[in-house]
């Protein structure tokens, strides 16, 4: 074999040498080109007015998913669901706090009238703005993470479960984080929420599974979503030599993962916690 030299380490698409390697026949996913089986089904998105919720309403929206988006924040909502409609699809927007039950409720039902039965529920919403030592936190502060982290998913799934048990289908996927494996410095109650949502969600799919639903965990590293964008440079570059691939994720990286998980090609994955860290838990020393 020939020697290889790199121009920019670790982007292998950059090498160079006596060899190359030819990629031929490689299917595009996400782009319409694999069969996920989601087509017309109801997929509510909790967290879909920005980022990592956006991207995930917009992937399941290409597959052919009818997409109902509920989040406080109408404006980002509002593009997203005109996005959504620009591609031909079909979206619905919903204001509710996952936090509050009887708007949780209110909102399902309001999905199900409009759009039919939700089979399918990404929660992605989620606060991180506590950045706090815990000698110094606020005790208020650490309660809204738990409403809003943690309740708000307990709450959503209690609202989608007697649609999907009635169509005996059902596909149940929570965004978790990094944080919630490792922990994270002055992220208290972001860290324990996000560790929290794995045991439920490994609650549910033992629960569950006796009406087809599943129920899995996605944990996310460094995305490039507006809340790591407020992070100072040199902690961004910190946290950079912690990922293999030396560069942070895109929010369709952690929507194609998803996507998959919430289609009938996922049917055997349950209780599962997927690692999209990038190699950030390879660092141990």
């Amino acid at each position: 074999m020939g020697a290889w030299t790199c121009t920019r380490w670790p982007d292998v698409r950059e090498c160079t040498g006596e060899r190359k390697r030819k990629r031929k026949g490689r299917r595009k996913y996400g782009g319409g080109t694999v069969d996920l089986g989601i087509k017309d089904r109801v997929a509510v998105v909790t967290g879909g007015a920005r980022g990592i919720g956006r991207a995930i309403a917009l992937e399941l929206a290409r597959e052919g998913a009818k997409v109902g988006l509920l989040d406080i924040f109408e404006e980002g909502m509002a593009k997203t669901a005109g996005d959504i409609r620009a591609m031909g699809g079909t979206a619905l927007e919903v204001k509710a706090d996952v936090g509050d039950a009887d708007q949780v409720n209110a909102a399902f039902e309001r999905f199900g009238a409009e759009l039919g039965p939700v089979t399918i529920l990404v929660n992605s919403a989620a606060v991180l703005d506590n950045i706090s030592k815990i000698e110094l936190m606020d005790p208020a502060r650490w309660e809204r993470d738990l409403r809003v982290n943690l309740t708000g998913i307990f709450n959503c799934v209690r609202a989608a479960l007697p649609s999907m048990q009635k169509e005996m289908w059902g596909r149940i996927v929570s965004i978790s984080s990094v944080a919630g494996v490792l922990g994270g410095f002055g992220q208290a109650g972001y860290s324990a929420t996000k560790a929290g949502l794995i045991g439920l969600m490994k609650t549910v799919a033992m629960e569950q599974g006796r009406y087809n639903i599943t129920a899995n965990v996605v944990y996310p590293g460094i995305i490039a979503t507006e809340m790591f964008q407020f992070m100072r440079e040199d902690m961004k570059d910190r946290i950079r030599k912690r990922i293999v691939f030396r560069k942070e994720g895109e929010p369709e990286d952690v929507a194609w993962a998803v996507a998959f998980l919430c289609s009938e090609k996922a049917r055997y994955i349950t209780g599962t916690t997927l690692d999209l860290s990038a190699g950030i838990t390879l660092f141990t020393f």
